[in-house]
């Protein structure tokens, strides 16, 4: 059975929004080997984050690292996205969580996703995100979305497995979400 791990960078003021303006800084070879761990095989995407790696890596086709983030087989959750032109992906529609459901269940390797913080409260309501790993950078962002759940979510339960901190100050928490 297949599992989905997310990975999202946030800031110690919860700002889980544009990282590419403050993660930088923070990204060191520790950092690089927790985002590494994070890669999988094959990638799950909400559209706005399938949208956005689309639009900066389609026009770097040929670069080794543009090439490395298109090869791998893509699951793009989107009720409006059509059809993914850009990098091996197939869009789940409106059945997306069913479609999910199977996926996990066959024999394939994990999913891993990346940012996507909407698909991230659709997948714990749904029961289908295995680890969430928050890599929490000791930076004050101040403006931007700081919100990893909705203000009106019901409260649920998210185990902490592990706590590791990185040389950086970067701490990496990973939760595994309770059914619900």
């Amino acid at each position: 059975m297949s599992r989905i791990i997310a990975g999202l960078f946030t800031s110690v003021d919860g700002v889980v929004s544009d990282p590419q303006d403050w993660h930088f800084p923070y990204f060191d070879d520790e950092v690089g080997a927790v985002v590494g761990e994070l890669m999988q095989p094959r990638m799950l995407l909400g559209r706005v984050t399938y949208a956005g790696f689309a639009e900066h890596f389609a026009p770097l086709a040929g670069e080794e690292f543009a090439d490395q983030m298109a090869a791998p087989p893509k699951f793009v959750v989107s009720t409006t996205l059509e059809s993914a032109e850009w990098g091996n992906a197939t869009v789940l529609g409106a059945d997306w969580a069913d479609r999910l459901r199977e996926v996990k269940a066959g024999d394939g390797p994990d999913l891993g996703m990346s940012g996507s913080v909407t698909l991230i409260h659709s997948l714990i309501a749904e029961g289908l995100l295995d680890e969430l790993h928050l890599i929490v950078h000791p930076v004050v962002v101040g403006g931007g979305r700081r919100r990893l759940f909705p203000a009106d979510a019901e409260p649920f339960p998210l185990p902490v497995a592990s706590v590791t901190p990185l040389k950086n100050g970067t701490v990496h928490v990973v939760h595994t979400p309770a059914t619900r």
